[in-house]
């Protein structure tokens, strides 16, 4: 672990707690690295902290652990950086033991509401929570850190609907919080730094992995060799994945690309073929690979659904925040991957300066940078290292081409790709809002959190921001209640 690592979130009391007077609150919302980073550095510095996630236990899905009825004896085994995660663990448990953060587990937050609009006067966080999710929770706070993570980035090929298929965060998951394997044999595709680890906790854990496919090539990492080099940690870490698949005899095909998933009623196997220089398939190049399991990755998307609807600009799909976290809305932090997808420790660097910021600005003081300078480095190299790496393995150009008519793009509302091509073409669609009015392609469940960038790319139109009002979906009965069971303000 390297010195910038451990400083960017220590945990140790720090002399700038303040003494007398009450303390302000701050709800830190996700408990992933970025969240705990920011409770512990804003805890020790004054603050009580309401610490809300929707998990059982903290660690978000980076430092993901498996409930403790499954009785993993070594469950370090499926993790990187397990000494980062004890430092966590133990310090948030001391805050809670001193008072000084509550932690609400399996808290689904749905809005965050701005109380005095004209002259703010703090938070009031909804959420669900319960076996049913439907129990209505709410947390008044004078101050928010939004540390909420991000999902991954599906594109649909044909194929991409069939039992089987899953994407690369959820063989992640199942793994790290079920112990649980998909399928005996798999095959892990996409682009991204996310199939690495991936394709060697299954390998590790016992599957059989016929291939990673990678639609990156040599070429694009040599593009960027003097950027990546300078982060010898992250070579290594990755050289390492790469000698644990070669040990395990995993095939690796570099500029490669999945073409189709095929079985009848669940999958048997897929389709991938070679890419030429430009992103397209080389014709000729395809091969059949027999699989009952296909981990499939195209990167990540910040989760920005509770800062919009607070009205924090937006970068790009990434929340804008300034040297100190801070979102142009007054009493709002961002942290980790809601302001642009970076790693653990960006977002342990990002988390732990807005959790020293926020808590001298609720003490009435103007922070001071020295109190975060080791954090402030490492998120600069940090910052720097993930430009190369979002440059080297952004998802390939023209992979809409291999997506066929018949081809389900909104799982939610069943709409094929014909018919997202058909709104463009012959109805005049120019914009996403436009294809979702014509389409329903994005009126589902998921709200187009899944489809979203698909129906974007299929029809060339820009995405832009959703504004929805609600982060899930939320019962009427919790919506009715909602305004009379308010706490005191």
């Amino acid at each position: 672990m390297s010195r910038h690592a451990h400083d960017a979130y220590d945990t140790r009391d720090s002399q700038e707690a303040t003494g007398g007077g009450a303390r302000r609150s701050l709800a830190v919302i996700g408990a992933g690295p970025a969240g705990l980073a920011a409770a512990l550095a804003a805890a020790t510095r004054g603050s009580h902290v309401t610490l809300i996630d929707a998990g059982a236990q903290a660690g978000g899905q980076f430092y993901r652990q498996p409930a403790e009825e499954l009785g993993a004896r070594r469950p370090q085994a499926l993790h990187h950086q397990w000494r980062t995660w004890e430092r966590l663990r133990d310090g948030l448990a001391a805050q809670i033991t001193k008072g000084r953060i509550t932690h609400l587990m399996e808290h689904h937050v749905w809005c965050v509401e701005r109380l005095g609009l004209d002259e703010p006067s703090g938070f009031l966080v909804h959420a669900l929570h319960g076996p049913t999710q439907e129990e209505p929770s709410m947390v008044r706070a004078d101050a928010v850190v939004l540390a909420t993570g991000a999902y991954e980035k599906v594109l649909p090929f044909p194929g991409w609907t069939l039992p089987g298929v899953i994407t690369a965060g959820g063989a992640q998951a199942m793994l790290k919080g079920g112990l649980v394997l998909q399928g005996r044999t798999a095959v892990v595709a996409g682009t991204g730094p996310l199939l690495l680890p991936v394709a060697a906790g299954l390998a590790s854990a016992g599957a059989q992995v016929a291939a990673l496919v990678e639609s990156a090539g040599a070429q694009h990492v040599a593009r960027h060799a003097r950027t990546l080099s300078a982060h010898p940690d992250k070579l290594v870490e990755g050289a390492g994945y790469v000698a644990e698949l070669i040990r395990r005899r995993v095939r690796l095909k570099a500029r490669h690309a999945i073409v189709e998933a095929q079985g009848d009623g669940a999958l048997e196997a897929v389709t991938v073929a070679a890419l030429d220089p430009a992103g397209r398939v080389t014709p000729g190049s395809e091969q059949v690979i027999r699989c009952d399991t296909l981990a499939v990755g195209h990167g990540l998307l910040p989760h920005t659904d509770l800062a919009e609807t607070l009205g924090c600009r937006l970068e790009g799909p990434a929340v804008a925040v300034d040297d100190e976290q801070r979102t142009d809305v007054r009493g709002v932090w961002a942290a980790g991957e809601a302001t642009g997808v970076g790693g653990a420790a960006l977002s342990l660097a990002e988390g732990h300066i807005a959790g020293c910021s926020a808590a001298a600005r609720l003490a009435g003081r103007e922070p001071d940078p020295r109190a975060w300078n080791a954090a402030a480095k490492s998120r600069a190299r940090a910052r720097d290292f993930i430009a190369s790496v979002d440059a080297v393995f952004a998802p390939r150009a023209y992979w809409a081409e291999q997506v066929t008519d018949d081809t389900v793009v909104c799982r939610c509302e069943e709409v094929p790709a014909s018919t997202i091509r058909e709104a463009v073409d012959e109805l005049g669609a120019t914009d996403a809002r436009t294809v979702k009015l014509l389409t329903r392609a994005g009126m589902g469940w998921c709200q187009g959190r899944m489809c979203g960038p698909a129906v974007a790319g299929l029809t060339g139109c820009e995405p832009v921001p959703s504004r929805r009002p609600f982060a899930r979906p939320v019962p009427l009965g919790v919506l009715a209640r909602a305004g009379e069971e308010r706490p005191d303000e």
